[in-house]
């Protein structure tokens, strides 16, 4: 099993990730504050053999803000400004016939705001690295050019689980 330091330097590197920066923002998209106590969307295990698992292999648990969550039940599906998504990435645990929660990898962030960020599809993207607050600069062209593939759903590519 990967460390989690080891699978958010893969990510890093999928990513097109540069040196990392302390703080409480990247490419303006702050840490989420709070976000666990915004609305849980859905969670998932990105399993070996899945296209992305050297990239975002591990537990996630998706959190929308109440603007996301306007996003997630539109028809068709549009999140309005200042909407943001956040991807709790957890390693998981397997043992006692049971998968928990390891360490965090990462908090992965998308926030839509059309006037800082038009050039990749009026979201901006965030890596901030385990449990602390740092923040590594991304290539969110990186981002954005994957996230085309779900342009018909306003580039987010989870669904809401009622």
């Amino acid at each position: 099993m990967k460390t989690p330091k080891l699978g958010l330097l893969l990510l890093m590197g999928c990513f097109g990730l540069t040196a990392g920066i302390l703080g409480q923002s990247v490419g303006g998209v702050a840490y989420p504050e709070g976000y666990r106590a915004w609305t849980h969307v859905k969670s998932m295990i990105v399993e070996k053999g899945h296209p992305l698992f050297e990239l975002v292999g591990g537990l996630h648990h998706i959190y929308a803000n109440s603007r996301a969550m306007q996003g997630y039940q539109a028809n068709p599906r549009v999140f309005p400004e200042g909407a943001v998504i956040v991807f709790d990435l957890l390693e998981p645990v397997v043992g006692n016939n049971a998968v928990v929660e390891g360490k965090r990898k990462a908090v992965i962030v998308m926030e839509k705001d059309s006037r800082r960020f038009a050039a990749t599809g009026n979201w901006g993207y965030a890596v901030f690295e385990g449990d602390g607050r740092r923040a590594v600069e991304i290539n969110v062209n990186s981002c954005y050019e994957c996230h085309k593939g779900a342009a018909n759903t306003d580039f987010v590519f989870s669904s809401f689980r009622p």
